[in-house]
């Protein structure tokens, strides 16, 4: 249904109208949960004050790579929304299926309205795409009141995790998990904060180096964890998690700063723990940084009638960051960030906004590849064997080598 319904708005909406309006789609995956400002009423505030270029949003409720194979039929279509919400992984790979315009001449005019790692990551090749909406570094996020009540202290770094890990496991209870179903950006992302840079070009050709030092700190420090029986294994995006979780069995977690607003939803969250969180920052593995686990941006898709005025609205709307604040984004535009008060709840008054900035100022980049998802697919596979028992870290990073040459190739591209 929801398929159908955004091919029956697309294409006829990004455009002119015979009145002169200019009339703009914008597809979204944002939660619009419980007490966050919807981005449909964000939207109608520019509607207001807009009235010769009429925006219109429409969310996806779907997977986000449904989305982009939506996104991608679209265009071929020509039946293409002007923007659409999309990961930072996700558009490089887009760009070389020719689904994005360069829309770079505009995009340069909003440059001092943004974070400049985020703006970078809106370009492929030096050609920019859209512009960032929010970013997503890598925190700490644990139950301190059952931290407390075992006697255990925030690990800051790798050595001290582990440690803790095992005087926790000892009471039955957990501060990690290895999920395989979210390694593609968890593992990646921590492989930048160990300075791993898996991806370069060189002239007309990309290098591969998926097991580098970084890659290898990130290994050692899961393997030792599993080998420990000291951590869980299970996903983190099904139910399970949310069951060791209320069940108290599980006390922390290393995640994304943007899964703080899903743990204190009321809806998809831990409410019976409501005030007992925190969140702290990585623990030093070895570099003294965070690194990226998703974060997204808003494209202009080709085809877009009116790219212009697509992007004046993109600048305006990922510059409202009190109203995209209440989503639960860590966002991507330069200024004063509050914590939104249901959140602020649940951590037990700490302005963890202040926290996710101090992470997103700390954050090493990470550049993707086309072909990526292809890669990530099987990041999920081979951690899928880690968590059996069948497979070591080590392997996820060796195998990607391989995965990554044939994903790039798969699009023509040269590998060195």
């Amino acid at each position: 249904m929801a398929s159908l319904g955004l091919a029956a708005c697309s294409g006829s909406d990004s455009g002119s109208s015979a009145d002169g309006k200019v009339n703009i789609e914008y597809v979204h995956r944002l939660p619009d949960g419980e007490g966050m400002t919807k981005v449909a009423d964000i939207v109608k505030k520019w509607n207001a004050e807009h009235p010769d270029i009429q925006v219109k949003a429409t969310k996806w409720d779907g997977q986000a790579q449904e989305l982009i194979k939506k996104l991608e039929n679209d265009v071929k279509a020509d039946n293409a929304p002007c923007l659409a919400q999309v990961g930072y992984s996700e558009t490089p790979e887009m760009f070389a299926k020719g689904l994005l315009m360069d829309v770079s001449e505009y995009a340069n005019k909003y440059k001092d309205k943004f974070n400049a790692g985020a703006f970078e990551q809106m370009a492929v090749g030096g050609k920019y795409v859209g512009l960032p909406q929010d970013t997503g570094p890598l925190v700490y996020l644990y139950n301190k009141a059952e931290f407390d009540k075992l006697g255990l202290k925030v690990p800051t770094t790798a050595a001290e995790f582990r440690e803790t890990a095992k005087q926790a496991a000892a009471q039955g209870k957990y501060i990690g998990d290895f999920e395989p179903d979210e390694a593609p950006n968890l593992l990646s992302g921590m492989a930048a904060a160990a300075g791993s840079q898996w991806y370069t070009a060189d002239g007309d050709a990309w290098k591969i180096n998926t097991s580098d030092e970084g890659s290898k700190a990130v290994a050692e420090f899961w393997q030792g964890l599993l080998d420990d029986k000291s951590i869980l294994t299970g996903n983190r995006w099904d139910d399970s998690f949310k069951k060791v979780v209320t069940d108290g069995k599980l006390i922390g977690t290393i995640g994304a700063a943007w899964e703080a607003a899903l743990l204190a939803d009321p809806k998809d969250g831990i409410t019976t723990q409501s005030g007992q969180w925190q969140v702290a920052q990585l623990p030093d593995l070895g570099k003294g940084k965070t690194g990226p686990d998703g974060g997204s941006g808003v494209a202009v898709l080709k085809g877009c009638k009116a790219p212009e005025q697509a992007m004046e609205f993109n600048a305006w709307f990922n510059t409202q960051i009190a109203d995209l604040g209440t989503q639960g984004l860590v966002v991507a535009a330069k200024g004063d960030a509050k914590t939104p008060e249901a959140v602020k709840t649940f951590f037990g008054g700490q302005d963890v906004m202040a926290e996710f900035i101090k992470a997103n100022d700390n954050t090493n980049t990470f550049a993707f590849i086309p072909g990526w998802s292809a890669v990530a697919s099987s990041f999920t596979t081979n951690a899928d064997a880690v968590a059996s028992g069948s497979s070591k870290v080590a392997d996820i990073f060796e195998k990607a080598n391989a995965d990554s040459k044939k994903a790039l190739e798969s699009l023509n591209l040269k590998v060195k």
